[in-house]
């Protein structure tokens, strides 16, 4: 079995607090380095990509930058997600310098949702300037600016706006070249930047009310994740562990992905079936509503 990404979460700290993330419930915790050592060696055979994080701040983690050298030791394909507000304690070249780190994803709607009235163009500055050092320092890592904050207010929207509008003014793009949202969820910046667009989702909770037993994820077959305490878990809006499967901390990753409890789920989503109460009450699971249509329906 071989997953497309893996999350692995090395903490679930974060120096933030968004309101579009919810609060862990967890004790805090923080993977130690050679705990993280032996869980990516486990997964490694098992996956093509690594994300640091499930909930929390990776770049928080107090040995960040030795996560990261072990990533490059092992030959691991890192997607790094970041709020960016860190960014230059590490300095550039710990990132651009990386063998690691294919791709970095900067939560910019984060700036605003937690510093309300001030200037965001300090913040901004920062990640525009990386952004820029890898055009030519490392032209083939990808940078996606997400804004996951559409459908929205209007205040929102004009923020939305603004951030465009200095981002295309920090490369002076001509102004037909100029970024505005759209109906596409990816718009290419210049290089291998990229604004991401999307809206708003809501992690699960048991106490939402269910959606119905009939429904598709990907979670057991395209990605699966790990808390920092090692318990795996079927996806990264499982932010509780409502459903551990295993903890690969004690118990090989193989004998886990063999578990009855991951076999049933993974053999629930190929039939449309939601076995897990958790996945009956999420809501970003509609997203794949048209695997349900008649001519994608098993036989």
């Amino acid at each position: 079995m071989k997953f497309l990404r893996t999350y692995i979460e090395i903490s679930n700290i974060c120096n933030l607090q968004c309101s579009f993330c919810p609060e862990v419930e967890r004790d805090n915790k923080i993977l130690q380095v050679e705990q993280f050592r032996k869980i990516l060696k486990e997964v490694l055979p098992h996956t093509e990509q690594i994300c640091l994080h499930l909930m929390g701040e990776p770049l928080a983690h107090p040995d960040f930058k030795q996560i990261l050298e072990i990533c490059e030791e092992e030959g691991a394909v890192i997607h790094l997600t970041t709020n960016g507000t860190l960014l230059a304690k590490y300095g550039f070249d710990t990132f651009l310098k990386s063998k690691a780190i294919r791709q970095i994803n900067f939560s910019i709607h984060s700036y605003k949702d937690n510093f309300p009235g001030q200037d965001i163009r300090p913040y901004l500055y920062d990640i525009l300037q990386f952004s820029k050092e890898a055009l030519t320092e490392a032209p083939d890592l990808y940078i996606n600016y997400r804004l996951w904050n559409l459908l929205e207010n209007t205040e929102s929207k004009q923020e939305n706006k603004d951030i465009i509008d200095h981002v295309s003014d920090f490369f002076q793009m001509p102004i037909n070249e100029r970024v505005h949202v759209g109906h596409r969820k990816s718009k290419n910046i210049t290089g291998r930047i990229y604004f991401h667009f999307d809206s708003r989702f809501k992690w699960p909770d048991y106490n939402d009310p269910e959606n119905g037993s009939k429904g598709f994820c990907h979670a057991l077959s395209q990605q699966i994740g790990i808390h920092a305490d090692g318990t795996v878990v079927p996806c990264c809006f499982d932010k509780e562990a409502g459903i551990p499967l295993g903890n690969v901390l004690n118990q090989s990753f193989d004998s886990i992905l063999n578990s009855p409890r991951l076999i049933n789920m993974r053999e629930g989503f190929k039939n449309h079936l939601l076995v897990e109460e958790l996945c009956r009450k999420c809501t970003y699971i509609k997203r794949f509503d048209k695997k349900l249509r008649p001519e994608n329906a098993p036989t």
